[in-house]
C-alpha cells in the first residue's frame, strides 16, 4: 500500500539533502575613474533586467558607502567586535552534546 502523493512528495523532499543556495555573481565596477567601487550582481537574469540594475546602482552609486571614511558619525564601538573576558577566569569547555547517529548524518 503506497502513500497519498501528497505525503509522498513530502517525504521525497525530507529524504533530499540540503545545501546554501548559490549563484553564479560577477564583479562588477561602477566607479567613474575615481577608484574602484565593486559589487557582485548575479548572472542569472535577462540582459534588459542587467542594464536596469546596473543604471540603478550607478544612479545611486552615492548612497553605499564602499570605506568606514564614508561613515563620519559612525563610532568605532558599534563596528568593533569585542569578548568581554575576564583574564583572571580560565575558559571552560562545554560538554559534548552527543545526537542520534541519523540526525548526525543530516547534519554532515
Amino acid at each position: 500500500m503506497g502513500l497519498p502523493p501528497k505525503l509522498e512528495k513530502i517525504v521525497f523532499q525530507e529524504d533530499r539533502e540540503m545545501g546554501p543556495h548559490q549563484e553564479e555573481t560577477e564583479l562588477v565596477d561602477l566607479g567613474t575613474g575615481s577608484g574602484k567601487k565593486e559589487v557582485k550582481i548575479g548572472t542569472g537574469m535577462t540582459a534588459p533586467i542587467r542594464e536596469e540594475l546596473m543604471a540603478l546602482l550607478k544612479n545611486y552609486q552615492d548612497i553605499f558607502a564602499w570605506s568606514f571614511q564614508d561613515m563620519p558619525g559612525l563610532s568605532s564601538d558599534i563596528v568593533q567586535h569585542i569578548l568581554p573576558l575576564n583574564p583572571e577566569y580560565s575558559p571552560v569547555k562545554q560538554k559534548l552534546r552527543r545526537m542520534k547517529p541519523e540526525t548526525s548524518l543530516k547534519i554532515k
